[in-house]
């Protein structure tokens, strides 16, 4: 399928048929995901991935009850890391571990520090949340080039969420992906997506 055929058929699912989509495509959506870019390749993000189905029904009330948290395949929580000083320490020992030599790349991991610096812990947290969302790209897309389908969502209590999968206060839920075969599916959603048009969208200088 080409990339412009993907955009054109993804959709915002809104209830999945509870079927599980097969683990060899799951593992190909997570390489996709970790392979998504981000701000000096940091990569500030941890992603949980939920199939058991009573956890799944434990964070429903925290995610006003829609069903594509409980009829999804998978559950994907994107969850922002605000912890950057330790991304970018564990980024360092990668990139040496790889191959670099320390002193090769010394001006760069100073320049990382030095942003990281730079902000307050709102900052941190929004920044981080902003790269979440890249990589939220990269889920959508990718489910539906491997077949299956998905549904972004903001309508949960992060919170409450944080509270049930325990998660460090460092791991910020920051929005969703849930994952799996579409049961809501009919061709009119497909025949015209309703957009904007080009020149409310774009300004050319």
């Amino acid at each position: 399928m080409e990339f412009q055929e993907i955009v054109m058929q993804r959709y915002a699912v809104k209830e999945f048929d509870n079927k599980k989509v097969p683990e060899s495509k799951i593992n190909k959506l997570l390489e996709m995901i970790r392979y998504a870019p981000s701000s000096y390749n940091i990569q500030p993000w941890k992603i949980i991935v939920i199939t058991d189905q009573k956890l799944k029904e434990k964070l429903a009330p925290a995610s006003w009850n829609q069903l594509q948290i409980i009829t999804c395949s998978h559950l994907l929580v994107l969850c922002a890391d605000k912890d950057i000083a330790e991304k970018i320490e564990e980024l360092e020992k990668l990139m040496i571990k790889s191959g670099s030599k320390p002193e090769s790349i010394k001006g760069y991991i100073d320049m990382m520090n030095g942003f990281e610096k730079s902000l307050t812990d709102e900052q941190k947290l929004a920044w981080s949340q902003k790269q979440v969302y890249i990589a939220l790209g990269n889920a959508l897309n990718g489910a539906k080039s491997l077949g299956f389908d998905s549904c972004p969502m903001e309508g949960f209590n992060s919170e409450k969420y944080s509270e049930i999968l325990k998660l460090p206060a460092n791991v910020v839920p920051t929005v969703l992906a849930p994952a799996g075969f579409a049961k809501d599916f009919a061709k009119e959603k497909l025949q015209k997506k309703l957009r904007f048009s080009k020149e409310a969208v774009f300004m050319f200088k």
